[in-house]
């Protein structure tokens, strides 16, 4: 697997410095984490479903999480398994090429059951999402994980999601997260990453965000957040790749406010239709949306339709200038200052050290812009057929 294979070599080579590379889905965990990139949400029920994942797939696509919880309705989750089941054994039998397939869970006994229905297609699961996870129900759902791992010899990896009332309210968030966080070092060799449930998080107060703000404008939710990356994505060897919460709109309504997109950046590429297209379908929020994630340390992001692949990975890679800046940073030993060779910032090598770190990975799997290659053409390249 590996990143932008789905465009055209010839053009790889004008829009890279350095190429993504590829990686396997039995690879480190620590490098799968930031290779889920757009993380694709679809509700078990589909009846195209093995179609949806193998066109996604083509498309450049690379995780895709497969709902039996809250995308469903309770009454259809013995259909929606069934459907799995017969969806992915019928993948199984076309040999396609598939991206790295989780599947979300409501009850531990589902791990097993599913993997046991799944039979020889059940390779093709890289693992589970944990829903509402907390350290008292927690533990039930990563020790069905690993048993059924045990007795099939599968690798089987999970994903809990933060969303529980228990880490939004105040009173309960430090002691809940800890606790999490003392469960989750115990099994840390199943856990590939942990993801942010914002619209439960949101559900707790009654709120939504409008698609003209960002998440870290729902200062409630925007908080919770802060807590979970301070407690379980911590750069000292105890954290975790924390994901970005999901982003929920893909068709524009009646706009409050100006869009959220230069209009330079897309004249100088002659691209003004594609920046028209963005604020259409309120993409425009969504790329400011990743910008901040990734300054407030998360890694990929949720989505659940395929037009906000393209966004997410085109942010995804890392620009020439943060790859010098990293590069040097990693060249020096003992510590000490130095301007940068873009010459517009100051590098220490000691407390940018553990950003220079996650930066070379992510341009281990996302690959490197090369030099005067803008945002606009990546994100072009991205979405290209």
């Amino acid at each position: 697997m590996r990143h932008f294979d789905h465009i055209d070599t010839a053009h790889r080579k004008h829009l890279f410095y350095r190429h993504p590379r590829r990686f396997e889905r039995h690879d480190d965990p620590a490098v799968l984490a930031v290779a889920l990139g757009a993380t694709l949400y679809s509700p078990a029920t589909r009846p195209v479903l093995a179609d949806d994942i193998e066109k996604a797939a083509r498309r450049g696509l690379m995780s895709m999480v497969v709902c039996l919880e809250d995308a469903i309705a309770d009454t259809d989750v013995p259909a929606g398994e069934a459907n799995v089941v017969a969806q992915l054994r019928a993948l199984r039998g076309r040999g396609a090429d598939v991206p790295l397939l989780f599947i979300r869970i409501r009850r531990p006994e589902q791990i097993g059951d599913l993997v046991d229905r799944l039979g020889d297609a059940a390779p093709l699961v890289t693992g589970f999402v944990l829903p509402k996870f907390s350290a008292a129900g927690g533990g039930a759902f990563l020790d069905a994980l690993e048993d059924t791992a045990a007795r099939t010899g599968l690798r089987l990896l999970a994903m809990p999601v933060i969303e529980s009332p228990e880490a939004v309210y105040a009173e309960t968030r430090a002691e809940m997260l800890n606790d999490v966080a003392r469960l989750l070092a115990k099994h840390r060799e199943r856990i590939l990453a942990i993801r942010l449930g914002a619209t439960d998080m949101s559900a707790a107060y009654g709120l939504r965000r409008p698609p003209d703000l960002t998440i870290y404008d729902i200062r409630p939710v925007a908080g919770v957040i802060c807590d979970v990356v301070n407690v379980l994505g911590r750069a000292d060897g105890s954290g975790f790749v924390v994901t970005g919460p999901v982003w929920e709109y893909f068709s524009a309504g009646e706009r409050m406010f100006k869009p959220q997109l230069r209009q330079s950046p897309f004249e100088a590429q002659h691209a003004a239709p594609l920046r028209q297209r963005l604020i259409t379908s309120d993409l425009d929020g969504l790329i400011r949306e990743v910008h901040l994630d990734k300054a407030n340390g998360l890694t990929g992001k949720t989505v659940i339709h395929p037009s906000h692949v393209a966004a997410v990975h085109a942010l995804s890679i890392v620009t020439h200038e943060e790859y010098c800046d990293a590069a040097d940073i990693l060249g020096v030993a003992g510590g000490g200052a130095m301007a940068s060779s873009y010459a517009n910032k100051m590098n220490e090598a000691k407390p940018h050290r553990a950003w220079a770190e996650r930066l070379m990975l992510r341009a281990r799997v996302f690959g490197v812009a090369a030099e005067g290659v803008t945002f606009v053409e990546l994100l072009e390249a991205a979405g290209s057929r």
